[in-house]
Parts: structure tokens; sequence; C-alpha cells
């Protein structure tokens, strides 16, 4: 993306932000609450049309305050209702693999409605694994997570760089990005 002006409520929230990831790269997006991370983040997902040129990959998954996860829905069938719409290659796999890798596997048949808030959590980061995207976007992916959680936060992210992937990540909170590019609002 290059020259990048955004606004919201008729204030600049940023003017003139160029930036450029490659395989395996990431961005930490900081800032204080309102300056506009999220509103950042849906940009570059393509949420709503930017004044500036943004080049993305074709598959993207955004991580945003709500999770989209059909409350009723089992948590696999929820997760392989978006897979499939992500056109995720062999969604049942690719669903058993985000599962596994947020330690949500044992409530796979659980709807949705009945999971804690940072199982929720867990599970909209699993839906953004599942989803075979190249750039993730993730807007405050740590909110609600433990611990242990945080760690699979991160060893996730790692893992999707390591296989080429991209990350920006909206946080207040210590993500582990080495190398990140920092983009303060």
């Amino acid at each position: 993306m290059r020259d990048l002006r955004l606004a919201r409520g008729g204030r600049v929230l940023c003017d003139g932000l160029c930036l450029a990831l490659p395989p395996g790269g990431a961005a930490r997006v900081t800032g204080p609450n309102g300056v506009g991370k999220s509103s950042l983040l849906r940009v570059l997902a393509g949420l709503p049309r930017a004044d500036a040129a943004v080049t993305r990959p074709a598959r993207v998954a955004l991580l945003a305050e709500a999770a989209a996860l059909d409350g009723e829905r089992p948590l696999a069938r929820a997760l392989a209702f978006w897979a499939r719409l992500d056109a995720a290659e062999d969604v049942s796999a690719r669903v058993a693999a985000a599962l596994a890798a947020v330690a949500l596997a044992e409530l796979a048949d659980v709807p949705v409605r009945l999971l804690s808030t940072g199982q929720r959590r867990r599970a909209a980061l699993a839906r953004v694994i599942a989803s075979g995207a190249t750039l993730w976007l993730l807007d405050e992916p740590g909110n609600g997570l433990d611990r242990a959680a945080m760690l699979r936060l991160d060893t996730a992210i790692a893992r999707h760089r390591a296989e080429g992937g991209i990350v920006v990540v909206a946080t207040h909170q210590s993500i582990d990005l080495p190398g990140a590019i920092e983009v303060a609002l």
C-alpha cells in the first residue's frame, strides 16, 4: 500500500502511510484507542475501499472483534462453513488442524454459543487458520486469551510466517513478531 490516507468521522487518522510486506513478513500496528488501528485493518482487507493503491494477496483473512461464527452450529461445522467460502482445499483437514492449533479439538461438536469468551476468540483464530489465506489481518487477537492461548497464538503466527504467510497485527499486547515493521498510529 502506498500513500494511504485514512479518515473517519471527518478527521484524518493517517496520511501518506506506506507499507510493503514480503512473504513471511509482519507488521505490528499500535496506538491509543480510537486512533484507527481497526479501520486500517479493514482497509487492508478491502472493507471499505481505500483512496490509495492497496495490493493484497488473493486470499485475506480478517480477525475482527466479532468472530462471525454461527452460534447454533457445532464449532467444527461453523468453521467448515467459512473454510468452504474461503475456497480452502481439503476443508475437513484444515478445520481439524486449525482446531488442534488453538487447542479446541475436544470442543468440535459443541455449539459456538456455549463457548467461553476465550474459547470464542480461539475459535475466531481457528477460522483464520482454516481459511488458507496468505494475509492474516489480526485485530487485537490476544483479547480474552490466557497465557497458554497467547503462546499458541504466537506459535500459529510463527508457523504461518515460516510458510510464507504475511501477518498484520493491531494490538496493545505483547505478541511475538520478530522482525516486524512497527506502524505507530
